[in-house]
Formats: structure tokens, C-alpha cells, sequence
């Protein structure tokens, strides 16, 4: 289930068992892990009533155990057990989870024991935030999912997607008191990369930011974040549109400083120039009509903000500038994939070539 789907079923009925909570996303966690709490324990008992284990410091049969012994303190308990992906063993197979825990049981025929008749009270929650959903975590997940097969209630906590996170900065700034325009929010969304965690804690800055009553501005959002990678991003192609490399470089020193991984830059970099020269082949004069042109066909929407940010892009470079300037990011791609590369000084090559005098077209 979503975390959404928990939280609705939290309040019509009573609690299950036990959860197995999946993946990285932390702010749909931290609402669930609240309101099992004030679910599961009066508000008199929620100091005493909630224990955390960790299986990468103790074993699965030490915290069943534990769920199956009664407390001096409260009728109820909820059980946080984190890293529960440390229950599968490592660097053997999966034939190795069945080996014999200290009980004589193997984990999972203890677990599938405990799952038959469990501690009345007592809710527990297998936390594995370390396992995605991708290609790579697929193995990964599938034996998880094969090992917890006894806990039925899964919630899988997966990364927002734009329009998710759109919708929880208007749901957060408006219960905020917020007076902030649509493209200052898109702003602050793809700044902070979708991250629901870091969208809640900025707009709560926003609301202790004193702006003497007047709207949020793109220029607060960036005084208050001032590792915004999208209006990095995009100050570095307006020094390049301008050639002006120590503009550019001062941007480049920014993202530097602020830890931002250079080829994810790139990569932002040269989807800006190309959606630039798409809306230039195309006859698209603003950001009205690039808006409207790469969101038909069915594809995801392309927010207000971003076609802004591409049509000045495109009123920066002609054709053959784009063109050149997107052939340069492709040999700086190269450059980041070869053996021990400086990724800065890739990036400094890539700044000093397109802001030369035979950049022009």
C-alpha cells in the first residue's frame, strides 16, 4: 500500500501486527510512524511504549522475543526495528536464510511463528529505508519481500515525482499562510530535486521568513536556499549565453561548494540547451507556446518555470551555438567517464570552450 493508503486505513481501523515499511522516501515515514503511534498508544503511554531495536546490533529472534514479553510500563507497545533489510545475509545465498537462528528456528520460520500468534498490544515495524525500487535493488527487494512474506501489511514509501511534490508545496504553503506565486514554487520544487523532506523543512523557513508582507520571490528562495541546483544550473547558461566565464566560474565555484555532483549538472545542462534548440526548430517564440509544445503527446507536463527558463535559454544562442554548446557537454560527459577524471576541471574546460571567441556562430 501508499503511505497515503495507510494513513486513511489508520483511521477507520485498528492496527496490524506488524508493517514492513520499503524505501528511501522519508517524509510519507515520518507521517506514518506518527500516526501509528498516536494509533497504537494513549498519549499518556508514548514515552514508555515505543522500543527501537536495530538489526544490524541485534537478531531478528532477540526482537521477537522482546515483542513476546509482556511490559512493567504499558499495555501497549510499538516496536521500531530498523534496517530490516540486515536480516538477509550477506555475500551468501539465498539457501542462507534458513540457517538456524539461536532458537533452532531459522529467522523466517520464527518470524512466521510470531506472525501465527502474535503479542495482543504490541504492533512492530520492519523499517528497511535502504531497499529502492529500481533495476538495481530489484534482487535486493525480491528476497525482502520473500523473507517478510508472513507480514501482509507492506507500505512502500517510494520517491515523490514532480507533480507529487507540486502538490505537496501548494498543500504545505497554503496551510503555511504563504503568499507564493505558482513559478516561485516550481523554483523551489526542482531546486530541492522533488525531496518531500526538504520541501516540508524549507517551507516551514519560508513561513518564519519575514518578507514585511509582500509575496515570496525567486530572490528569497534563493537567499534561503542557497544550494538550489536548478537556478545554479541555470545562472551558469545565462553566463554562457552572455560568454561571460567569470560569471560562469563563480557558478561553477558555487556548485562546488555546496557538494552538488558535477555530471548531474551536466546532465541538467544539457536538457536545458536541447530543449532550447528543439524550441528553436520548432518556430516557438515564448514560454506560452514552448509550455504547450512538449507537454502534448502525452508525456509528463512541463511546468510554467521550465519553459521560462527555456526560452531565455533560446533567446541567448542561435541554432548553431546550441548545437556546438550541446556537442561540448556530450566531450564532457566523455571527460567525466574517463579513468580518475577531476570532474572540475572537466566542467572548467567545457566553461572556457563555450565562452571562447570561436564560440561564436
Amino acid at each position: 500500500m501508499t503511505p497515503g493508503q495507510l494513513l486513511n486505513q489508520l483511521k477507520k481501523q485498528a492496527p496490524a501486527t506488524a508493517y514492513l515499511f520499503l524505501g528511501p522516501e522519508s517524509y510519507g515515514r515520518d507521517q506514518c510512524r506518527q500516526a501509528l503511534i498516536a494509533k497504537v498508544l494513549p498519549a499518556e503511554e508514548r514515552i514508555e511504549g515505543v522500543t527501537r531495536a536495530d538489526l544490524d546490533e541485534v537478531t531478528l529472534a532477540q526482537v521477537l522475543d522482546d515483542a513476546r514479553s509482556l511490559s512493567l510500563f504499558t499495555r501497549e507497545r510499538l516496536i521500531w526495528v530498523a534496517n530490516a533489510d540486515a536480516v538477509l545475509p550477506r555475500g551468501r545465498s539465498s539457501a542462507a536464510d534458513s540457517e538456524d537462528d539461536e532458537g533452532g528456528l531459522s529467522p523466517a520460520h520464527n518470524l512466521a511463528a510470531y506472525m501465527k500468534n502474535p503479542m495482543p498490544g504490541t504492533v512492530i515495524v520492519f523499517d528497511a529505508p535502504g531497499v529502492t525500487f529500481d533495476r538495481d535493488g530489484k534482487s535486493k527487494l525480491d528476497r525482502l519481500l520473500k523473507f517478510f512474506a508472513p507480514v501482509t501489511a507492506q507500505v512502500e514509501f517510494r520517491p515523490f515525482d514532480h507533480g507529487e511534490a507540486m502538490r505537496l508545496a501548494r498543500e504545505l504553503s497554503a496551510q503555511a499562510g504563504l503568499s507564493i506565486g505558482g513559478a516561485e514554487l516550481e523554483l523551489l520544487v526542482e531546486s530541492l530535486d522533488n525531496e518531500a523532506a526538504r520541501i516540508a523543512v524549507e517551507i516551514e523557513k519560508l513561513r518564519l521568513f519575514d518578507t514585511g508582507g509582500r509575496p515570496i520571490t525567486a530572490n528569497d528562495l534563493m537567499l534561503l536556499i542557497p544550494d538550489a541546483r536548478v537556478s545554479n544550473i541555470f545562472n551558469l547558461v545565462e553566463a554562457l549565453g552572455r560568454k561571460d566565464r567569470t560569471a560562469a566560474l563563480e557558478t561553477l565555484e558555487n556548485l562546488v561548494r555546496e557538494g552538488e555532483y558535477l555530471p548531474l549538472a551536466l546532465s541538467f545542462l544539457e536538457g536545458q540547451l536541447r530543449f532550447a534548440l528543439m524550441a528553436k526548430e520548432a518556430g516557438l517564440r515564448d514560454a506560452h507556446q514552448i509550455q504547450n509544445h512538449f507537454s502534448r503527446g502525452g508525456g509528463p507536463p512541463m511546468f510554467r518555470a521550465r519553459a521560462e527558463q527555456v526560452a531565455a535559454t533560446a533567446s541567448k544562442f542561435n541554432s548553431r551555438q546550441l548545437a556546438r554548446a550541446i556537442r561540448a557537454t556530450y566531450d564532457a560527459d566523455v571527460g567525466f567517464r574517463d579513468a580518475r577524471p577531476d570532474d572540475r576541471i572537466v566542467m572548467e574546460n567545457l566553461i572556457f570552450s563555450l565562452t571562447s571567441g570561436k564560440a561564436e556562430g
